[in-house]
């Protein structure tokens, strides 16, 4: 039998430009989602967590779902949970305290004016009402948990030493100027829990009265009791 010519069937064509745009698209596109969080970020996340809900709260998985990203992302930052709380005292402590030192010695040389500006802080609108919550927050996370009431002790001598410093300038003794120190910064804790005790004159009347009195001598004859 005569054999018919079959069509030969055409060599099929590699389309491998396409492949390669496929992969530019991948290239092009956005990054996970994990890339574009910082430590900064999932930090600032925990704090507002501890704020408004307490220690128990700050979990990965709570944070995660507020961020909208998986919990793998959190290890991209930290090793676990306590590294998180660990960076989180760390982070109050520089804001709280080290970098809020430095730029109030920067901006003022004049003790009795710096005195002032300390005295301040609690009055200071809405930075200063956010500040407080958080160091609630934190000094109540404290009062059972060793680490923070470690960061939360050193805070507090950090910031004490700084107002003896200004004591001494204004002239005091070293022991005076402590106790002082120590004096003040009690009253600072407390007018930023009672901050809505009053009005705008209210506040500036305390702050004038304060400034004063810390800067008042004993009377000559006044003396320590021996323990």
């Amino acid at each position: 039998m005569p054999t018919k010519n079959l069509p030969v069937a055409a060599a099929p064509v590699v389309t491998a430009p396409a492949k390669s745009s496929s992969r530019r698209k991948r290239s092009d596109a956005a990054p996970p989602a994990r890339s574009s969080l910082t430590p900064d970020t999932w930090i600032d996340a925990a704090i507002q967590v501890l704020v408004d809900q307490g220690i128990d709260h700050v979990r990965v998985d709570v944070l995660a779902t507020q961020l909208g990203v998986t919990r793998g992302s959190f290890y991209w930052h930290f090793r676990d949970r306590e590294d998180l709380l660990r960076r989180v005292l760390l982070a109050w402590r520089v804001r709280a305290t080290d970098a809020l030192t430095r730029r109030l010695e920067r901006a003022q040389a004049d003790p009795q004016t710096q005195l002032r500006d300390v005295i301040s802080l609690p009055h200071r609108g809405r930075a200063a009402v956010k500040a407080a919550r958080i160091e609630l927050a934190i000094r109540a996370w404290a009062r059972r948990d060793a680490m923070a009431r470690e960061a939360v002790d050193e805070a507090d001598a950090s910031r004490i030493d700084y107002h003896r410093q200004i004591f001494e300038a204004l002239g005091f003794g070293a022991e005076e100027a402590r106790l002082r120190a120590f004096v003040l910064y009690s009253c600072e804790v407390a007018e930023s829990l009672l901050h809505r005790q009053g009005q705008g004159p209210d506040h500036q009347t305390r702050q004038d009265f304060l400034a004063a009195l810390m800067q008042t001598p004993l009377r000559p004859g006044i003396k320590r009791r021996d323990p």
